[in-house]
């Protein structure tokens, strides 16, 4: 019975090792993800760097190789000036969620109907589903400040709380990662532009079911 024991315990050892090691294979060629947390002060990321920062520091963490994580962030000038557009942060794509399927081939097919971004795909850096609508808790307000084509807003108004600066007034557009394979279509809305934010601070977020998450892409 010892002898069966210590098989059982090796072949355990064995298997978990395995598993580790796939998932690690996974991991390495992962090129996008939701957030699995925020920056605890809810829009308010600290600017595009701070975005980026924590892109970089959640897939490190991941066990990522990649070092050019850039957050899915437009951000607007005031005066009319042109802003930054989050699909011109990205690269070029494919990219991958942590258990290698492709969310988008390129840039265009990302931000058209051909997007696979959806409950089911768009995982954590720890290859985790975000809790959506139905949900105990719903998290699916993902932050973006972008129209549906991924580029800043020009509706006019706060639409990317104070460029991801601010934690109390303002808004900013969010998207629904959980927009496709819901039986009610009224809330089949896009994945990066589906309405504004109540504000801009963390409790604000959550009241229409946000947690200040954000996506994130290798730009390599």
């Amino acid at each position: 019975m010892r002898r069966a024991t210590r098989i059982s315990v090796a072949v355990s050892a064995v298997v978990l090792a395995l598993g580790a090691a796939a998932a690690q294979a996974q991991q390495s060629t992962m090129t996008f993800f939701v957030t699995s947390v925020g920056l605890g002060k809810g829009a308010d990321l600290g600017g595009l760097d701070g975005a980026d920062a924590h892109c970089n520091a959640l897939a490190k963490a991941a066990g990522s190789k990649l070092k050019n994580w850039r957050a899915y962030l437009s951000t607007t000038l005031p005066g009319g000036e042109a802003g930054v557009n989050a699909r011109d942060r990205i690269g070029k794509g494919p990219w991958r969620n942590a258990k290698g399927v492709v969310v988008g081939a390129n840039v265009n097919d990302l931000h058209s109907d051909k997007s696979k971004v959806t409950k089911q795909t768009a995982l954590t850096e720890k290859g985790e589903v975000v809790s959506g609508r139905g949900d105990a808790v719903n998290m699916h307000d993902i932050l973006t400040g972008s129209d549906p084509q991924g580029r800043y807003s020009t509706a006019g108004g706060d639409t990317t709380c104070g460029n991801w600066t601010k934690s109390g007034e303002g808004s900013a557009i969010v998207g629904h990662h959980d927009r496709a394979g819901l039986k009610d279509t009224r809330h089949m809305k896009s994945w990066n532009s589906s309405h504004g934010s109540r504000g801009c601070s963390l409790e604000a977020l959550k009241g229409s079911g946000g947690a200040g998450l954000f996506y994130c892409f290798a730009a390599n």
